[in-house]
C-alpha cells in the first residue's frame, strides 16, 4: 500500500501530464500548479488531474481550472494558454465549514489489482459526478495501520465515484452503518464490512486534517426542511414555500426542479399537492416535503348602481344618458367572465355606458342583463346576474317652421314700432319660437338670423330705417315668446337685394296657397308685397325660411295693398 507521505514527496517531481484526448499535432503549453494545502486537488475542464503541486500540459486556449479540497472553499478560474510559456497558478484555499459531529461510518478504498504507479491519485467523488462533489483522492482513504487515512461519512447509502483524467475507474453504491467500516476493492468492486469501534469514540472533528502518512476527511451530513405558509388554501390562492438545506450542492423540488439550495417560492397549486425537496451533497441525499390542500368551492357577487337609467335622444344627439357601475367580487376563483364583455379580473368594477338597443323613435323601456361567471382550475364555478332598467324616449329632430314674415306698406313706424306685425304673422312667429325652443335642446348653439327688407318705393334712407324697424319688431316678438335675445341676430337691407319679378313668379307658382284673381292681374302689387318681408335663417344649418306669401290669411289683403293702411286697420288685425 502506497502511503500518503510517499505521495507528498513524489508529487512535486511528477512529470508533465497531458490529456488523453490531446493529439500529437496539437500545440500545447504548460500550467504549473502551486497549491495549499499540499493535498489540494486540481481539475481541468471537469477532469480530475491530481493532487499537490504539479505541471500540466494543456492545449492552447481557455481552460476551466478548479482546485478542490474538502473542508476548504473551492477555487475556480478560467486560464488562457496562448503561448509555449509556462503559466504559473498559485492557489491557497481558505478553510470553510464548521466541525462535523457523529455518528460516523467509514469507507476505506483499496486499489486491489490496480498497479498503476499513480492510481492513488484518482479522485474520489461522493454522491455526485462533478468536481463539486470531490472529497479526496484514493491514497487519502486506504490505510488502517498505525496512521489512519480515512473517509468518515454519515451512516447511509452513498454513491462513490473514482475518476481520473476523464475516465471513471469505479462507481458504485456503498451502504455503511454507524461504527462500521466498509472496505471497497475498487479494482473488483467487492465490499467487506467490519466493525469499527473507534467510530464510537470520536467526537466533533475538523472536516479535513492531514499529516505525515495520515489523513482524515469527515463529511458533514446533508439535511433539509420544507414548510408552507398556508397548508390549506382556496384554488389559486398563493402559499409561500420555504426550504432550507445544509451541506447541499444540488436541490430538486418536485414540479420546480432544480431550485436553489435555500430559497422560497410562491405557489398556487390547482389540486392538493405535495412538494418534496431532494437535497444532495457529498454527505448524502435527503428528502423532505410539505402538503398543501386545495379547496375548490367558488363564491361570487355582482351588483349594479344605479339599477335604472333615464335616456333621451333627439335625432343624432343624446341629451340624457347615464352610466352604471358594475361591481363584482369572487373568492376561490382564478378566472372570471362578465357577459357581454368577456374576461375580467376576479374582483373589480366597470363603468358601463347604458343605451337602449332600440333605434326607432318612440318611448324607451328596456332591461339589460349582465352575468358574472367565476371559476377556477379545480372545477368550481358560480354565476350571478344583475339587471338595469332603461326608460326614456327617442325623438326626431324638432321641426323649426321657417316662414318669412310680411309687413303692410310703411309699417312699423318710428312713432309706433309695435304696429305692423299682423295676426297671421304673429302666429307664424309663435310657431317658429315654439319649434326653435325645442330645437335648442337638440343644438344649444343654434341661432336665428333675421334679414329685413323694404319694397322699392321711397328714399333709400327711409327704407333702410323701415327694414331695421321690421327686423327689430320680429326680434322683439320672438323674445316675448321666450327666445333669448342672444340667440337672434338681425340685418337690415332696405332696398338692397330685392326679389326679382321672375323669382316672385316662381314662388307664386310653387305657393300652396294661391292668390285670388285680382292679385294675379295686379302683379306689381304682389311683387311689392313680396319685398316687404323679414327672412329667417336657422344657424348653423343655414336653412332659409319659405318666402311664400300668406295668400289665404284673413289679413292678407291688409298685407298686400299698395297704399299704407290706416292705423286702426292695423290695430284691428294685430
Amino acid at each position: 500500500m502506497k502511503s500518503l507521505a510517499w505521495k507528498l514527496v513524489c508529487a512535486p517531481m511528477a512529470a508533465s501530464i497531458a490529456f488523453a484526448t490531446m493529439t500529437y499535432a496539437q500545440k500545447t503549453a504548460k500550467l504549473k500548479m502551486s497549491v495549499q494545502p499540499p493535498e489540494a486537488y486540481t481539475f481541468v475542464d471537469g477532469q480530475a488531474i491530481g493532487p499537490g503541486n504539479r505541471t500540466i500540459k494543456l492545449p492552447l486556449g481557455t481552460h476551466s481550472v478548479v482546485v478542490a479540497n474538502y473542508g476548504f472553499k473551492f477555487f475556480q478560474k478560467n486560464v488562457t494558454m496562448d503561448s509555449d510559456k509556462t503559466t504559473v497558478l498559485k492557489v491557497t484555499l481558505d478553510p470553510s465549514g464548521s466541525e462535523v459531529s457523529g455518528p460516523y461510518g467509514r469507507i476505506q478504498l483499496e486499489l486491489g489489482s490496480l498497479y498503476a504507479s499513480d492510481a492513488g491519485d484518482d479522485a474520489v467523488l461522493l454522491n455526485g459526478k462533478t468536481a463539486n462533489y470531490f472529497v479526496g483522492h484514493v491514497d487519502e482513504f486506504n490505510n488502517e495501520l498505525v496512521w489512519h487515512q480515512e473517509l468518515l461519512v454519515p451512516p447511509g447509502t452513498h454513491q462513490v465515484t473514482v475518476t481520473r483524467r476523464g475516465n471513471e475507474v469505479w462507481s458504485g453504491a456503498v451502504t455503511v452503518a454507524a461504527n462500521q467500516r466498509v472496505i471497497v476493492d475498487i479494482s473488483s468492486g467487492k465490499q467487506r464490512v467490519k466493525n469499527w469501534t473507534r467510530g464510537n469514540q470520536l467526537h466533533a472533528l475538523h472536516r479535513f486534517s492531514a499529516g505525515t502518512a495520515r489523513a482524515t476527511v469527515a463529511i458533514a451530513p446533508v439535511n433539509s426542511e420544507v414548510s408552507s405558509s398556508l397548508s390549506k388554501i382556496d384554488c389559486g390562492q398563493p402559499s409561500q414555500l420555504k426550504w432550507t438545506s445544509a451541506e447541499t450542492l444540488d436541490a430538486d423540488m418536485s414540479g420546480m426542479s432544480p431550485v436553489p439550495v435555500v430559497g422560497d417560492k410562491t405557489v398556487s397549486p390547482r389540486q392538493t399537492t405535495t412538494y418534496e425537496l431532494t437535497a444532495t451533497g457529498p454527505g448524502g441525499i435527503t428528502k423532505s416535503g410539505t402538503t398543501i390542500e386545495v379547496n375548490m368551492a367558488v363564491q361570487a357577487t355582482l351588483n349594479a348602481s344605479p339599477t335604472e337609467i333615464r335616456y333621451r335622444r333627439i335625432g343624432d344627439k343624446t341629451l340624457a344618458s347615464g352610466e352604471a357601475t358594475l361591481a363584482w367580487s369572487s373568492s376561490n376563483a382564478d378566472a372570471a367572465s362578465l357577459t357581454p364583455f368577456g374576461s375580467v379580473e376576479t374582483t373589480g368594477s366597470k363603468s358601463v355606458p347604458i343605451k337602449p338597443a332600440q333605434t326607432s323613435d318612440g318611448p324607451v323601456d328596456e332591461t339589460i342583463s349582465y352575468a358574472l361567471t367565476a371559476g377556477n382550475a379545480c372545477g368550481g364555478s358560480e354565476t350571478k346576474t344583475v339587471a338595469i332598467h332603461i326608460v326614456g324616449s327617442i325623438e326626431p329632430i324638432p321641426q323649426v317652421l321657417l316662414h318669412s314674415v310680411f309687413f303692410p306698406t310703411d309699417y312699423p313706424t318710428k312713432r309706433d314700432p309695435s304696429l305692423g306685425l299682423l295676426r297671421s304673422q304673429q302666429e307664424a312667429l309663435t310657431n317658429l319660437a315654439t319649434g326653435f325652443a325645442k330645437y335648442l335642446e337638440y343644438d344649444p348653439d343654434a341661432k336665428l338670423s333675421l334679414a329685413a327688407y323694404a319694397d322699392e318705393r321711397g328714399p333709400n334712407q327711409y327704407n333702410h330705417q323701415l327694414s331695421q324697424l321690421r327686423g327689430q319688431g320680429v326680434k322683439d316678438f320672438l323674445v316675448s315668446r321666450g327666445i333669448a335675445e342672444s340667440k337672434i341676430e338681425t340685418s337690415a337691407y332696405g332696398l338692397e337685394k330685392p326679389l326679382a319679378k321672375s323669382t316672385v313668379l316662381e314662388l307664386q307658382a310653387q305657393n300652396p296657397s294661391q292668390p285670388p284673381e285680382t292679385r294675379i292681374r295686379n302683379f306689381r302689387a304682389t311683387w311689392l308685397a313680396y319685398n316687404r318681408r323679414v327672412d329667417v335663417v336657422l344657424i348653423p344649418t343655414n336653412r332659409e325660411s319659405l318666402r311664400f306669401y300668406p295668400n289665404n290669411a284673413p289679413d292678407s289683403d291688409v298685407l298686400w295693398q299698395r297704399v299704407k293702411p290706416e292705423a286702426n286697420v292695423i290695430e284691428q288685425n294685430q
